[in-house]
Parts: C-alpha cells; structure tokens; sequence
C-alpha cells in the first residue's frame, strides 16, 4: 500500500489520539481476541506513557505506547497496514530512547511472540495467571547485550 504516513510523539499526560487508540486496540480486540485490557487501565496507561504514532491523513495506523523504563505498555498497528514495517519501525522509535525494550505478550499470541522473536527479543521468562482472565503471558526483552537501536536500524533498512 502506497500512502503517506507521519509520525508523532505524543508526550505523558497528553490525551490527543487516546480515543483513536482505544477504538484500534478495541478493533483488533474484536477480530483477534488479543488486547483485552479494560478502558481505565488503558486510559491511565496511556496518559501515564510516551506515545508514538504513526498517522495515514487523519487515519491513525498504528502506535506504542511506552513507559519511562522502555517497557511497551500496548503495541498495536492496524490491520489494514499490516506487513508493510510500522510494527517495526515503532520498536525501532522505542529503542532509539532506551538501552532494553521489554513487553509482555499473551502466551497464545503466536503472532505477537514470531513478531517479538523476528526483532530479536529473548523470552525471559513464562508468568503464569498473568492476565486478568487468567491467561499467561511471556515477558520478552530486547537489548543490553549490543546496541539494539544498530540491530532494529539493520531490520528497517532491509525492508
């Protein structure tokens, strides 16, 4: 798809696209089963945290939103913009600000662990009852051992 995407940083504390946000995280929820966080958790994850967006005109495509420490609260990217690198480019945003990138990732999301594995994070560890309804999660971290901004930079470029 050829469209011409911009990209913002949307500051803590900042609500502008928090209501574009929850209806793509709800939109993928609904047609995936995966990102099922209730709207307060959301709301308050994301005023607390660092936003990158990426915006196709007034359309948002995809966006991360990331605590101080580098942890990805929600990494979500629109259906409709799949397999065309902004899943990627978004990691590449968060490591270009921190020395480790870690998330957590239902243990059921196969899609979301081959995305993780394909950038390079290492699962560290299974959690058992992680989520709310009960399911496990891995926690997944990229980075520390050499520079991850050289290796997600690499994975860009090759796209």
């Amino acid at each position: 798809m050829s469209v011409n995407v911009d990209s913002r940083v949307v500051a803590p504390g900042d609500d502008e696209l928090m209501g574009d946000a929850w209806r793509l995280k709800e939109r993928i929820h609904s047609e995936e089963g995966v990102l099922k966080q209730r709207r307060g958790f959301f709301t308050d994850a994301y005023r607390r945290s660092t936003v990158h967006v990426f915006l196709a005109g007034e359309e948002l495509v995809g966006f991360a939103t990331v605590r101080r420490d580098g942890y990805i609260l929600f990494l979500a990217v629109s259906p409709d913009f799949r397999g065309e690198g902004f899943g990627e480019r978004l990691v590449a945003r968060v490591a270009d600000e921190h020395g480790s990138v870690t998330c957590h990732a239902r243990a059921t999301n196969e899609d979301a662990l081959k995305f993780y594995e394909s950038l390079g994070f290492e699962i560290k560890r299974r959690i058992e009852n992680y989520y709310e309804d009960g399911g496990d999660a891995y926690y997944l971290k990229l980075g520390d051992d050499e520079s991850i901004t050289k290796r997600l930079s690499e994975l860009v470029r090759r796209r």
